[in-house]
């Protein structure tokens, strides 16, 4: 066992791009502009032309083409944006582990946010900040994989039922991928609420504040580690999380997404 300090301390923290560390902190600044937003992304050039990629594919369904970033902006929205090009950057920070299945990795997570988002929108939430906090749930479980490489190759060789992820982690580590990627969240400057949210994902009714983020977070990622497409776990959610948050079990059954249309930042 460790402390979460301990973990930190024994590796070379990934590095967080200018770009995305910029965009973080406009992320409660309720002044921020198209302007803004498309000088900061447009410091990077790779980081414009993946943005770009991902407002002309099919999830977005644009009427026409976009090709350049303040068109992508105004078509595809300056929340989407910045949470797309922060995930982006996400995902290229941190470097493949031997022997550890990258794509099945993303793809759970780009569940957990679609999923996030989702929900999110169904309870007047900010839907880009649930798709991001969905999204970088867990980032904890590679930064496990960067200190503790054996601990994770048992963590994924164990059968995997949703929720038991956490319980396994707890057990082998001490802590929940949701409570390590709090620390990141924290020392990379992220919102107080996408912090935690992350920090209570696991058990969102038990900690002594109550985060309605990590409420939403918690069932997304119930749902992402569904072995099918999600919907046979509906009925299976904790009703005292469905309870809390108030939210219709009718309305999810009828709105119900198909985790294979949620956007993928890394196809």
């Amino acid at each position: 066992m460790f402390k979460i300090e301990t973990l930190f301390e024994s590796i070379n923290l990934p590095t967080l791009s200018l770009v995305a560390n910029d965009l973080i902190t406009t992320m409660n600044d309720v002044d921020v502009t198209v302007v803004d937003v498309r000088d900061l992304v447009c410091k990077d050039p790779v980081l414009c032309a993946k943005l770009l990629r991902l407002a002309n594919s099919a999830y977005f369904g644009l009427p026409r083409g976009v090709s350049t970033i303040e068109d992508a902006i105004i078509m595809v929205g300056l929340a989407q944006v910045r949470a797309l090009t922060i995930a982006e950057s996400l995902s290229s920070t941190f470097a493949p582990l031997p022997g550890f299945d990258q794509k099945k990795f993303w793809s759970n997570s780009m569940a957990c946010a679609g999923y996030a988002k989702w929900m999110a929108g169904g309870l007047g939430m900010d839907t880009q900040q649930a798709w991001l906090t969905g999204m970088m749930l867990r980032l904890g479980e590679l930064l496990i994989g960067l200190t503790q490489p054996g601990a994770l190759m048992v963590l994924e060789a164990l059968p995997l039922e949703p929720g038991s992820r956490w319980a396994h982690e707890k057990r082998l580590v001490g802590f929940t991928e949701g409570q390590i990627c709090a620390e990141l969240a924290r020392r990379w400057n992220f919102p107080m609420q996408i912090m935690q949210a992350l920090q209570r994902s696991a058990e969102p009714l038990t900690e002594q504040a109550y985060s309605r983020l990590g409420a939403v977070i918690h069932l997304a990622s119930l749902l992402a580690d569904s072995p099918d497409d999600g919907k046979n776990t509906l009925h299976k959610l904790p009703g005292d999380v469905i309870s809390v948050l108030k939210i219709d079990s009718q309305w999810m059954m009828d709105t119900f997404p198909n985790k294979t249309e949620f956007i993928n930042i890394t196809t």
